[in-house]
């Protein structure tokens, strides 16, 4: 059996148990491509823009005011990605990918989580519709859930948030499962393992640079005539830029 430094291309090209092939039913195989492209790939970016781009770098901000390109960034990927998961779960809906795998145990909780996974997925889809009104100053009616900060967007948000950034981690793990289930080639887990840390260390780097925008202040500024600047932060790690000078507020 080639090691590592004997013949590294052939190591990491075998499979995760270290059989000499690997074969997996085309519907599997499409799954797997799928779920990973959804929750891999556009989910987590559709995410990252949402926190971390309200307010881009070349924009003068409070000068300019509701930059939406991160909510057309955001939706596109996020409606993206769930088609994507349907299609994926659509293709094993019958149950047999667990029927030929390589782990059972990681198979059994791979579809557990996976499961959880596409109900968060869902939920989060349900939860933008039932978002309420937006209000402010630029809509038709002053009035809001958003501007106002109403019971009902506080709710959203919270639901909303938590359950996106929950989804993503417990599909981290299904992935990691569905790997072990498959045994996949080594070089797969190596690849996707590379690209979470790369989208971590940019969501660390962009938190400590302040790019994590109330998005209340994104929208309509800091000034404390608007109703929702007079309540505090409504969610971990926002800042209000505008507060160092006296026209926000800090989450205490």
């Amino acid at each position: 059996m080639p090691t590592l430094f004997d013949d590294p291309l052939t190591w990491w090209l075998r499979p995760l148990s270290g059989a000499s092939n690997h074969h997996l039913d085309a519907t599997i195989m499409w799954h797997a491509r799928a779920m990973v492209l959804a929750w891999a790939v556009l989910l987590p970016l559709g995410a990252v823009a949402a926190r971390y781009f309200k307010v881009t770098p070349q924009q003068a901000w409070p000068h300019q005011l509701d930059n939406r390109a991160w909510w057309h960034a955001h939706r596109g990927l996020q409606y993206l990605g769930v088609a994507v998961m349907l299609i994926g779960t659509a293709l094993v809906f019958n149950g047999r990918a667990g029927a030929t795998a390589a782990a059972p145990t990681a198979a059994l909780w791979h579809g557990y989580l996976g499961w959880s996974v596409v109900a968060l997925g869902m939920l989060q889809v349900l939860s933008a519709w039932f978002r309420g009104s937006k209000g402010g100053p630029t809509d038709v009616q002053l009035r809001g859930d958003h501007y106002d900060m109403t019971r009902h967007r506080l709710w959203f948000e919270a639901l909303h948030k938590s359950g996106g950034w929950l989804a993503v981690v417990l599909a981290i793990v299904t992935v990691a499962l569905g790997l072990l289930a498959a045994d996949a080639p080594r070089w797969m887990p190596l690849l996707l393992g590379a690209w979470w840390l790369i989208l971590i260390a940019a969501s660390v780097y962009l938190e400590r640079t302040g790019r994590c925008i109330d998005t209340y202040q994104a929208i309509w500024g800091p000034d404390m005539k608007h109703p929702g600047n007079q309540r505090k932060i409504n969610g971990w790690g926002m800042r209000r830029p505008q507060s160092q000078r006296g026209e926000g507020r800090e989450n205490p």
